[in-house]
């Protein structure tokens, strides 16, 4: 028994004899298997991407409307929102309330959207001109990074909090009445000419 004892005990230190006494740190281990030292550096981390400044400026939208030669209207205009940020443009006839939309975005301040109307033209009559920005929910990263995820950055007159409870939504509207024979009105509105 004795032999054996001290047979067992020669082993250990032999093992622990080849190993130098030293027992692998936590860094040299990976997944309890000891690693062989490195000369390389530590890997970089990659930079953090720059912060997204949000807007912090009142929106504004100025928008104007044409009437082309087969009485369909072009609409354009300039704002400060983002670059990118998309725009629904809605040009409604008031007598009957018929509707004609154009998506559109904005680049380098300005949008554009057109023709709106029917294919016969639009009959003489008013109508409102809508320019909206949608909840910040269908808008690009980049555009929701400047307005925030439920539009908290924006802020002017222009701006209302959206009908399905998704944030604050931008909307801009301008009358206008189309003919040679304007009715008399006492509102704010532009009239437009067939060209």
């Amino acid at each position: 028994m004795k032999a054996r004892t001290l047979a067992c005990f020669t082993v250990l230190l032999w093992l622990t004899g080849c190993n130098g006494g030293e027992e692998p740190t936590e860094t040299e281990r990976v997944g309890g298997v000891a690693q062989p030292e490195s000369d390389a550096a530590p890997a970089a981390s990659e930079p953090a991407a720059p912060a997204v400044e949000p807007l912090s400026e009142p929106v504004w939208i100025d928008a104007s409307a044409s009437l082309r030669g087969d009485r369909r209207l072009m609409v354009e205009g300039e704002t400060n929102l983002p670059e990118g940020a998309r725009l629904l443009i809605v040009v409604e006839r008031e007598l009957s309330g018929v509707r004609w939309q154009a998506r559109t975005a904005v680049e380098e301040g300005r949008f554009n959207a057109g023709p709106l109307g029917s294919g016969s033209g639009l009959p003489d009559g008013g109508y409102t001109i809508h320019v909206t920005l949608p909840a910040a929910s269908v808008q690009p990263d980049a555009v929701r990074a400047r307005i925030g995820e439920e539009g908290e950055h924006l802020s002017g007159p222009l701006v209302t909090t959206s009908r399905h409870g998704l944030g604050q939504i931008v909307d801009y509207s301008q009358r206008y009445l189309i003919g040679s024979e304007p009715r008399r009105t006492n509102d704010r509105v532009e009239v437009l000419e067939v060209e």
